[in-house]
């Protein structure tokens, strides 16, 4: 009685401990990859894109991740950042084909970090997903980031999913630094500036009437005064 005991306890011990390192083991598989933030833009302006991560290869530390920049994309600016160095290639029309960044000091699991790319989503990726390959090289090993979900996939049935970016209608931006903001500030400065022109103009007449009586007042108050000094003389 006692031996079956201390097996029931020992089976019912291995099954918490088993269900445990699963509890466990699936948020960490669920956020073993590179996430993008945020996962949706407009076309036609810029988006800041950041991309972030907290692992390494197996827990082998990241020392670099290369992106590769996909079609559909205007315009790429990587974001200068203190903890990495930045490489680039360009292509023929001075858009960026690759983006490096490899790290001052390797980052070792555990320890979340992110770069960021301004981009530019052209017109014709509206209404499309676009993926950004990234590829995760370590002290030890490297993790190629590039898996795109196929139809009736999700992102859960790839063991190594690139992050994607929804791109939606186009967007014109405001351009010229929001000159645009600059020129209506103006109009309505010179809208007020006018107000109070004519403001001035309307009350100019009054103000010369006004100055008029009292002039008239004050020669009157002299006559009055020599008047009256004659007569006691």
């Amino acid at each position: 009685m006692t031996r079956t005991s201390s097996r029931t306890r020992a089976r019912l011990l291995a099954g918490v401990i088993a269900g445990s390192a699963l509890v466990i083991a699936a948020p960490l598989a669920a956020s073993a990859h590179v996430h993008v933030t945020p996962d949706e833009s407009a076309a036609g302006g810029t988006t800041r894109l950041s991309f972030s991560f907290s692992h390494g290869c197996e827990d082998s530390p990241t020392t670099a991740l290369v992106f590769t920049i996909p079609e559909g994309i205007d315009g790429v600016a990587p974001v200068l950042d203190g903890a990495w160095t930045i490489q680039r290639d360009l292509g023929s029309d001075g858009i960026p084909t690759a983006v490096t960044y490899t790290a001052v000091n390797p980052i070792e699991s555990g320890v979340a970090a992110s770069v960021s790319l301004d981009v530019i989503f052209a017109a014709s990726a509206s209404g499309t997903s676009v993926a950004f390959p990234v590829l995760q090289k370590c002290v030890v090993g490297e993790t190629d980031w590039s898996e795109v979900a196929a139809e009736g996939q999700t992102e859960d049935d790839l063991s190594a999913p690139a992050p994607v970016v929804a791109v939606g209608d186009v967007v014109a931006e405001s351009g010229h630094g929001g000159h645009g903001d600059d020129d209506a500030s103006s109009d309505a400065a010179a809208s007020d500036h006018g107000d109070a022109a004519a403001a001035t103009s309307d009350a100019d007449p009054v103000a010369r009437w006004l100055s008029g009586g009292a002039l008239v007042a004050a020669l009157s108050a002299l006559g009055v005064a020599l008047f009256g000094r004659r007569r006691r003389t």
